[in-house]
């Protein structure tokens, strides 16, 4: 029996039927059709549906596999990376090649591209690439499911309550598990939802669902079974960044912020398309733990992180506006986070984004980029 089959991404044997039923999914078409041709869809949409079945489909003719998949979709990451970014750079992998497969739990700052950049590094360097763990949130028509699945996506079920959420979680650690004792690595973010304030903090009922599946494990055996490897990924310009800054302004002023069904689906293209500078993805080194304690384990994973996290010159002119604008109180930090010297383009580019920011998210804009530094920086008292 396939016991994970509802959560699993499709294997190699599913892959033709999924595309071919996708491309006849009307839905999924006129969305197509709209990202190719946003300006004339309102007008010519059944044309523009016609136009753009025949490019997926010639484009996708040839996939019948889980790799060949994956080979579209580097063409689709080459292209991005190459109109939105001013290059990406990665580190930590020498000590990674031929050491099986792994957990990877990252920082998590973009929706598609934190796994995406991850396994197109991975994929250029000829190791595995990863399955990859999504929230069901962000699953809100079937052909989005589809597409997720067929790009080595697995389910997390975080709408369920009560026993079926526990019986979810489970089944998905059970699966994790499965993974790594079958030499499949696995990609999953620190936390539920982006750091949209730029703290970097694992939760604790991360490494709690983890252990689920070796529960007659101790708990911290059963992670080192896992072979954790903490990355980060860093980002020189957030293309979500102002989708950010009004999210934490509404939550600061009123409580709450108030999500619509597209929102979800606003953060993950601004995220592909967005403008994101320099890219750095460092890879880590293996957990090994010698305790039973989730927080102190993700206490392990976070010094890691925060660790390897590369800083950039915005985040270092973000501290620099926060105290010329006298816009927040921090700890004391030691004398190098003010002493860099920073690019002057990438100050002209920055201060351009500030500069048309609504004032009022102007405090969270800069200290989403500025918490970085304050957390390597700051001296304990």
């Amino acid at each position: 029996m396939d016991e994970f089959k509802e959560i699993r991404p499709y294997q190699d044997h599913e892959i033709r039927p999924i595309l071919d039923g996708l491309l006849t999914n009307r839905e999924f078409i006129q969305s197509i059709a709209r990202f190719y041709y946003p300006r004339l869809a309102k007008f010519i949409l059944p044309l523009l549906e016609l136009i753009a079945r025949r490019r997926l489909g010639a484009q996708v003719a040839t996939v019948n596999s889980v790799a060949t998949m994956q080979d579209i979709i580097a063409t689709y990451m080459e292209k991005m990376i190459r109109d939105t970014s001013s290059g990406l750079t990665y580190s930590g992998l020498e000590q990674l090649r031929d050491s099986g497969s792994h957990v990877y739990i990252s920082n998590h700052r973009d929706i598609a591209m934190d796994p995406g950049l991850m396994n197109y590094v991975l994929y250029k360097e000829g190791i595995e690439t990863l399955q990859i763990a999504i929230g069901d949130n962000l699953l809100k028509k079937p052909f989005v499911t589809d597409l997720m699945r067929l790009n080595k996506s697995f389910i997390v079920h975080r709408s369920l309550k009560g026993r079926e959420l526990l019986k979810a979680l489970d089944l998905l650690s059970r699966y994790i598990h499965h993974c790594i004792e079958n030499n499949h690595s696995v990609w999953i973010a620190q936390r539920e939802g982006r750091a949209k304030d730029g703290i970097d903090q694992t939760d604790p009922a991360l490494i709690k669902m983890l252990a689920l599946g070796k529960r007659k494990m101790p708990l911290g055996k059963g992670i080192n079974s896992l072979k954790l490897i903490p990355v980060a990924i860093s980002y020189e310009f957030d293309a979500c960044d102002e989708l950010k800054a009004e999210e934490l302004y509404q939550k600061e002023t009123t409580g709450s912020f108030e999500k619509t069904d597209d929102s979800d689906i606003q953060s993950i293209v601004t995220g592909i398309v967005g403008f994101k500078g320099h890219v750095h993805v460092a890879f880590g080194e293996q957990l090994q733990v010698d305790t039973d304690d989730p927080d102190e384990i993700a206490a392990l994973i976070d010094a890691q992180i925060l660790a390897n996290y590369r800083l950039h010159d915005t985040n270092f002119i973000a501290l620099q506006l926060l105290k010329e604008y006298n816009l927040a109180e921090w700890p004391v930090l030691a004398g190098e986070a003010w002493e860099r010297e920073v690019d002057q383009q990438v100050k002209e580019k920055f201060m351009e984004r500030f500069n048309n920011l609504d004032a009022r998210y102007r405090r969270p804009f800069l200290a989403m980029y500025a918490n970085p530094v304050i957390r390597r920086y700051q001296v304990d008292q």
